[in-house]
Formats: C-alpha cells, sequence, structure tokens
C-alpha cells in the first residue's frame, strides 16, 4: 500500500515531459512528489511522434518566430514565443546530457526534418518515436534522484487553497480508495490536455484536464479553453479508443495527401488547420469518411529508418505503406488553451505553477506549430522549477491547516461522478467560448 507523507516542499501533478522536467530542475535538496493518474508513460509526451525544434543558428531565428506566430494567427505572445526559441539549444544541450540520442548527420551534427508550417528544417527527433526516447531518459533520471518520488495511479482531485496562496492538493489513489490531503510549499500542475473528453482523440483516454476543470471551477484564471488543435492525420479505423497519429514529419519528408480518386488535392505543408480545413473539405466533396495518405514518394529506406513504428502498426492494422496509400482522418490532438501562466510557469494564485499542455502561457497562440510542444513544456517547466527554486518561500502551515479543514470532504466521496462533473465543466465553458466567439465575429460582420 502507498504511504505518502503529509508535507512535501514541491508537488507536480503529472509525469510527462513537463513535470518530469520540473522536477530534475527543483533544487536536489527540496522534496519532490510526483504523482499520475495512471502509469507514467501513458502521457502525450511519451506518444510524441515528430521531434523538438531547435534553432539551428541566429540566421534562422527571425523565420523561426514568424513561422510560429503565422501558424498560431498572430494571436501568441512574442517575449514568450522569444524565450522558447532563445532556449531551445540549451534544452536539447540538456536532453543530450541525459542520453538522449537524436538523429546525426556523417559528422555528427543534428539531421534535421521539417513539418508542416516551417520554413526550414530544425527539428530533432529520433526515429518516429522521439517522446518515448526523451520521457524514458527523464524518467530515468528522476528515478535516480533521491529527493524526487514518483507515484502512479494517484489522481488529482482538488486544490487546496484560501484568498491568499495555494498550499496543496486532494488526491485520491486509484487501488485502494484512499483519499489523500497533501500539503506543498509550491504546487505544479502539469496534468497534460483535454483529449479525453473527446469521442476521437490521440491522447490517452485518462487526460481528461482535471486540473483545467479545478482552476474553472475554483477561479484561477483560464485562457482559451476552445483553442482546440485537431491533427489532419491520424489512422482511419472503425475500433473505438484513441487514435493512432501519423507523424507531420511523414508529410514534411515528401508523403502527400489523396482523394477518393488517388488525386493529389492540396498542400501538405501548410499549418494544421489549414491542413485539417482541406482534409474536411475534401471528404465532404467525396462523401467519404477519409481521405489517403502516401508515403510512397519518399525512399523506402528513408521511411524505414524514420517512421518504422508507423510501418509497424500500420502493417498490424493490414496496410504496407512501402506499396499503398494509407487511409487517414483528422482528430483531436492539442490544447492551446489552458490554465494562465507567464513565462516562468506562475499563475495568478500563489504557490500555484502550471506548465506543459495544462498552461496557456501564449506561446501557441490559436493553433501550435508542429513539434513546438515538446520544447515548449521543457523550457518552461525548466523556468518554472528555477523560478520556485529562486522564491522559494514556505507556506504557512497554520493557513494551510485551516484551508484543509475548510473543505467539504463529502464532494469527494465519489470521484467517478466528481471526474464526470470536470469533463462537462470543460465542455460547457469550451462551447461558452465559442458562442462568445460567434457573437463577436457577428458583431464584426455586422
Amino acid at each position: 500500500m502507498i504511504q505518502l507523507d503529509k508535507k512535501y516542499d514541491v508537488i507536480i501533478v503529472g509525469a510527462g515531459v513537463a513535470g518530469l522536467n520540473c522536477a530534475l530542475n527543483v533544487s536536489s535538496g527540496r522534496s519532490v512528489l510526483v504523482i499520475c493518474k495512471d502509469t507514467p508513460d501513458k502521457s502525450d509526451s511519451y506518444l510524441a511522434q515528430g521531434g523538438i525544434c531547435r534553432l539551428p543558428d541566429e540566421s534562422d531565428y527571425q523565420s523561426y518566430f514568424d513561422d510560429t506566430m503565422r501558424a498560431g494567427h498572430y494571436e501568441n505572445d512574442p517575449a514568450a514565443v522569444d524565450a522558447m526559441i532563445r532556449g531551445s539549444q540549451e534544452i536539447i544541450d540538456d536532453l543530450v546530457g541525459l542520453g538522449v540520442e537524436f538523429a546525426r548527420n556523417a559528422d555528427g551534427s543534428f539531421a534535421y526534418t521539417k513539418e508542416g508550417g516551417h520554413s526550414r528544417p530544425r527539428i530533432c527527433f529520433h526515429e518516429d518515436t522521439t517522446g518515448r526516447e526523451i520521457t524514458t531518459r527523464l524518467m530515468a533520471a528522476a528515478r535516480a534522484r533521491r529527493n524526487i518520488r514518483i507515484v502512479p495511479y494517484v489522481t488529482m482531485l482538488d486544490v487546496i487553497r484560501d484568498d491568499v496562496r495555494c498550499y496543496g492538493i486532494v488526491a485520491k489513489d486509484g487501488k485502494n480508495g484512499r483519499l489523500y490531503r497533501l500539503f506543498a510549499d509550491y504546487t505544479v500542475l502539469a496534468s497534460g490536455g483535454i483529449g479525453g473528453i473527446f469521442e476521437n482523440s490521440t491522447n490517452f483516454r485518462v487526460l481528461t484536464g482535471d486540473a483545467i476543470a479545478v482552476c474553472l471551477k475554483r477561479g484561477i484564471p483560464v485562457d482559451h479553453v476552445n483553442y482546440v488543435q485537431i491533427h489532419p492525420t491520424t489512422l482511419y479505423t472503425k475500433k473505438k479508443g484513441r487514435r493512432f497519429l501519423i507523424s507531420e514529419s511523414v508529410r514534411g519528408e515528401g508523403a502527400v495527401l489523396l482523394d477518393k480518386n488517388f488525386k493529389r488535392f492540396t498542400d501538405e505543408l501548410r499549418p494544421r488547420d489549414i491542413v485539417t480545413a482541406a482534409i474536411r473539405e475534401q471528404m465532404r466533396k467525396d462523401a467519404t469518411d477519409h481521405v489517403w495518405l502516401d508515403m510512397r514518394p519518399i525512399p523506402p529506406e528513408e521511411v524505414m529508418r524514420h517512421f518504422p513504428d508507423i510501418v509497424r502498426h500500420c502493417l498490424n492494422e493490414g496496410y504496407d505503406v512501402l506499396r499503398e496509400p494509407i487511409p487517414v482522418v483528422p482528430s483531436q490532438h492539442y490544447f492551446m488553451g489552458g490554465i494562465r501562466s507567464g513565462v516562468n510557469g506562475a499563475t495568478a494564485l500563489p504557490g500555484l505553477y502550471a506548465v506543459g499542455e495544462t498552461c496557456c502561457n501564449g506561446v501557441h497562440g490559436k493553433n501550435r506549430l508542429a513539434s513546438n510542444s515538446l520544447l515548449e513544456s521543457l523550457l518552461f517547466a525548466k523556468r518554472a522549477a528555477q523560478d520556485i527554486n529562486a522564491r522559494y518561500c514556505p507556506a504557512d502551515m497554520s493557513a494551510a491547516t485551516a484551508a484543509e479543514a475548510a473543505l467539504d470532504l463529502s464532494v469527494y466521496a465519489n470521484s467517478t461522478k466528481l471526474l464526470r462533473e470536470y469533463k462537462e465543466i470543460i465542455r460547457a465553458a469550451i462551447d461558452s467560448e465559442n458562442a462568445a466567439c460567434a457573437a463577436r465575429e457577428g458583431e464584426t460582420k455586422a
């Protein structure tokens, strides 16, 4: 049976790249608890295929900045975009230092690939399992740290707070049903996106945006809850469950999209939202449930070297990508909205931080540029840890105890019901924001 301490210096909710990198950058003298709803590999970070962006050299700064802003429909925060790009080389150096193996050219330099919305190759990758490679290395490093404890099957249900600050979390053990009220000087929400509330998503089903719903319920600012990204190409299937992503790198290396008559119908390397719209329009014209993605323009040896996992998965589904097109369809993939946070991860509530897909720091704008997600998560999680280290101030435990005493514990008795309510909170917020946006657009046109 899991035994958790009552108090930790830092509690991190989520064991993807954001949560793990935050934990690794908290001062080694601080006690850190990392919890996750399922096993640590059930994170979108683990699933990431394409890669992670890196500024190749200073001459690419402006084009990288412009590509990110253009993809985000210029709703990005320029300061956040600048911080991400400027910090990209440092993050890749950190990962290499942890043993992450990126593809290299014969001379040892990074073998950059290109994806939709990018004006030049600038994406580091490890075959088509970059997320798995990075997450696995981070996990090994975190488990080797004596001050970090990683506990699976524990779900956050609420935060402990008063009008002054956050003091920790309420959580439930998924194995024995035990309810925990855990104190922390600092709490970091890194619990991923909201894909689990959608019928068709590339996300793991356990990722239902609980932390975002808690903040909506508790009055902690959440921005752009309706900014949901659809990935253009997931493998079409009638089976239920998570949709298998066909990496954007496939199109970056030369794969083309075809209609029902196997004719090319769009520019595959435009930003994701534009390609998604083109696919949906073609499906409407053709009265079909999918379009086709043809990888045969890519040299076979490159397909096998760069995309072995995609090849294997498609073969298991009955498709040989070296000989035939595969059926693809858009599916929910990423969440650009989230808990409002600054470039150092701090939310509007002192003591509470949010990083990764859970947060909205403005770096992605209305639409995320491909392969900026791992970079954004890693960089701003590191900055959050550095901010905690720099301003560390222990919480007032008497105030924490009073905040805990004010909790209505009956609310958490039926956690299944509560988590369903959280899903509905997010759905309602999305619908409300979409309606508000439609109204504003109507007023503009009028």
